[in-house]
């Protein structure tokens, strides 16, 4: 074990944070901290740190064992340059460096007697130096600023110069450069590109220390961890396997809370009746049973009520009527800004029941495409069509449809006027907007708090053609998957950009890829397209000198059987975790009805009943844990 955590307590006045905060993280392993905003994620980071004393609680490190650490707002970074700040790093390797130069530079000056105890401490400077990386570490160092981002120009750029994120992301190649035992970072991809943080998700990966992540990335987080701390309501819990495999847990583990918090409460309420039975005889030997009885019920530990401190978003996606076969026609569309052209001669089709992600580097258009669609913006060449009975909805990161003056309540009836004020009052209480938070004005509202506006107002549309630009931004992680859920009942036809790459994963089945080579459609999620685009790559490489001029395939035709019969494999592995679940659930079902039948008073005095009922417990409790370990193994294939 590298780090133990014990029953953290941590209070900001009256508002109680972190409510017995525990878990340990063993050598070598990766652990997401996650959980809604103000559930104390960073304030648990600074806490484990140092930065921050705790109320109640301890934290342990092993003897010896390094930590550090990037916050999520960084200060003024140190050093006179990039490359300089991120060697600093290593100031241990960077003086033994400076000793070996100085005894080389003596070596031909030192008299006989001397030369042999001189030679014995160069070799063994030498060798320390070697050991701890000395002859690789100024390579490595410039390796983690490249794949953060940076260019060799940029390494003798002044730290006084750089913007607020590009020292961020200095100070992470420092920290990534220092090699501690432990690395604790909070938000470490905000300032980070796609290919950056590719990198990183490798970097880490193989990171041979321990890491403790806090990020909102759900895919980034996939990729890297082996352990989830989930954080909610301040308490914790830890499982097992990646995000995706938390989630599932966590959904299996609610269902068993809720199901043990109503039998808690059926006893509870099923005691009272009997002690107050008992009061009611008023004899001696009622009494003291009925006395017996409460002080038992006053000992036992009430669970919380499920979910009681957290709403959650509740959306459901309908449309009012179906559309024709064919959605929308974008074809041979081209677009400039003044002088700067975007795209020219871009074309794609969208068709009844696709869900089509557009990807790309930031600046290749990818949201002026859905103002071109939306008529938000004029285009100069080309046509969009749309399809009969097609009927849209848009959702703007922007949030520019919201009217600043309005409250939230006059937003949506001034949308939809034919709705009753109770009809506007339920909708918004989905979107956890209840009593007088209906009457804030959008222009005092954060951004999840506008996001989630304009998402009542897109699930009051009934559109059949919803268009998204970048959903999930300002969304918790529940929000997020909210959406996901609603989409993916959706019955109507999705086209929406998203950074998101776990969102994209959950809800596409076509990828437009943006570049300025034009659009490249690939058949399937976020990690079909990337792995047919490695494909893809790798067959246009190795044809590139024969077919210099031959236009590179669509990798939606590339191997079609083979994309059909991934994505049939998918569909098996999914089929089975589900009948898996299914069985869980009816197990857990009677394993309640057993643990009812040991409370029936005559089933508690015989014997021979309650022999069976055990033996019935066992025989469940055992298919349970073979049910839950093949659970897991599925679900890792997945």
């Amino acid at each position: 074990m590298l780090l133990n955590v014990s029953h953290i307590y941590k209070s900001f006045g009256e508002d109680s944070i972190i409510k017995d905060a525990t878990f340990t993280v063993d050598e070598g392993s990766k652990v997401a901290i996650v959980g809604n905003n103000g559930t104390g994620k960073s304030t648990l980071l600074k806490i484990i740190i140092g930065d921050m004393p705790a109320d109640d609680g301890e934290v342990t490190l092993k003897k010896d064992a390094t930590m550090g650490y990037l916050a999520q707002y960084q200060e003024d970074a140190f050093g006179s340059n990039i490359l300089d700040t991120v060697l600093g790093a290593r100031e241990d390797l960077i003086s033994m460096e400076k000793r070996l130069s100085e005894m080389e530079a003596q070596m031909s000056s030192i008299d006989t007697e001397r030369m042999n105890s001189f030679m014995d401490e160069y070799h063994k400077l030498q060798h320390q130096f070697d050991l701890q990386g000395g002859y690789t570490f100024r390579s490595e160092a410039v390796g983690i600023l490249k794949g953060l981002g940076f260019e060799q120009e940029d390494f003798e750029k002044s730290m006084n110069e750089l913007s607020g994120g590009q020292k961020t992301r200095v100070s992470l190649g420092r920290l990534l450069a220092s090699t501690p035992d432990l690395l604790l970072l909070d938000e470490p991809i905000n300032h980070l590109d796609l290919k950056s943080i590719m990198w990183l998700e490798g970097y880490l990966s193989s990171y041979k220390g321990s890491v403790i992540i806090v990020a909102h990335d759900r895919y980034f987080l996939d990729k890297i961890v082996d352990h989830v701390v989930d954080l909610s309501y301040g308490k914790t819990n830890v499982y097992t396997g990646n995000y995706t495999a938390f989630v599932a847990q966590k959904e299996i583990a609610q269902i068993s809370y809720e199901r043990s918090y109503e039998k808690q409460q059926k006893e509870i309420e099923h005691q009272k009746a009997v002690i107050e039975k008992l009061q009611s005889f008023n004899r001696e030997k009622s009494i003291k049973r009925a006395e017996s009885r409460k002080k038992t019920l006053d000992k036992m530990e009430v669970m919380d009520a499920p979910d009681k401190d957290m709403p959650k978003m509740r959306l459901h996606l309908e449309i009012e009527k179906e559309s024709g076969k064919d959605v929308l026609d974008f074809s041979h569309v081209t677009k400039s800004y003044d002088d700067n052209n975007i795209f020219s001669d871009l074309s794609f089709e969208v068709h009844k029941g696709d869900r089509i992600a557009i990807l790309g580097d930031n600046g290749t258009g990818k949201t002026t495409i859905l103002k071109c669609i939306n008529g938000l913006t004029d285009f100069e060449s080309g046509e969009i069509r749309f399809g009969a009975n097609v009927t849209v909805g848009y959702y703007d990161q922007e949030q520019q449809g919201l009217t600043e003056s309005n409250t939230i309540f006059s937003e949506l009836h001034d949308a939809y006027p034919f709705l009753t004020e109770t009809k506007v009052r339920n909708t918004l209480a989905a979107f956890m907007f209840t009593e007088d938070d209906v009457f804030k004005r959008i222009s005092d509202l954060s951004g999840g708090e506008r996001g989630r506006v304009s998402l009542a107002k897109l699930m009051l549309s009934k559109s059949n053609l919803l268009i998204l630009d970048e959903p999930t931004n300002h969304l918790d992680m529940d929000s997020k998957q909210m959406l996901e859920e609603a989409l993916n009942e959706y019955d109507g036809t999705l086209l929406y950009v998203s950074h998101d790459r776990y969102f994209v994963n959950k809800t596409a089945n076509f990828i437009l890829e943006l570049s300025d080579g034009g659009l490249t459609k690939y058949l399937g999620n976020y990690d079909d397209y990337i792995s047919k685009k490695e494909q893809l790559m790798n067959a246009s490489s190795a044809n590139s000198a024969n077919n210099e001029n031959e236009t590179v395939p669509s990798a939606a035709k590339l191997d079609f059987k083979e994309q059909k019969r991934i994505e049939a494999e998918k569909r098996k592995i999914q089929n089975r975790i589900s009948k898996i679940e299914e069985q869980i659930e009816t197990l857990e079902i009677e394993k309640s009805k057993i643990d009812e039948e040991f409370l029936v008073p005559e089933n508690m005095t015989n014997s021979a009943k309650l022999n069976e009922l055990t033996a019935k417990q066992k025989e469940i409790d055992e298919k349970l844990e073979m049910l839950y370990e093949e659970w897991e193994e599925v679900s890792s294939l997945g």
